[in-house]
């Protein structure tokens, strides 16, 4: 069987190391009344699937701005909830 082109939105953000690495949404969601997104990065045109990050999505009309959660108690209630919403 072949394998299925799936295309995603992606954006761009800035590692630790200063280097730009392109994500790609996979997920959205809310959670207290904000929206939020789960991304792969993305290598050679693939997903890398080792691992999800999550990110506050600020829309702004038709696009919108990933913004990194800064404080690690709240990452970790989001990515909490998103966890408990796979398993629904």
């Amino acid at each position: 069987m072949a394998e299925e082109y799936q295309e995603y939105v992606t954006f761009r953000i800035t590692a630790r190391d200063g280097s730009e690495v392109e994500m790609a949404v996979v997920d959205e969601f809310d959670y207290k009344n904000k929206h939020y997104i789960a991304a792969c990065a993305v290598q050679d045109d693939t997903l890398d699937e080792s691992g999800r990050y999550i990110y506050q999505a600020v829309i702004t009309g038709d696009d919108f701005k990933a913004v990194k959660i800064t404080n690690a108690i709240e990452y970790q209630k989001i990515a909490e909830a998103y966890m408990q919403m796979g398993q629904d």
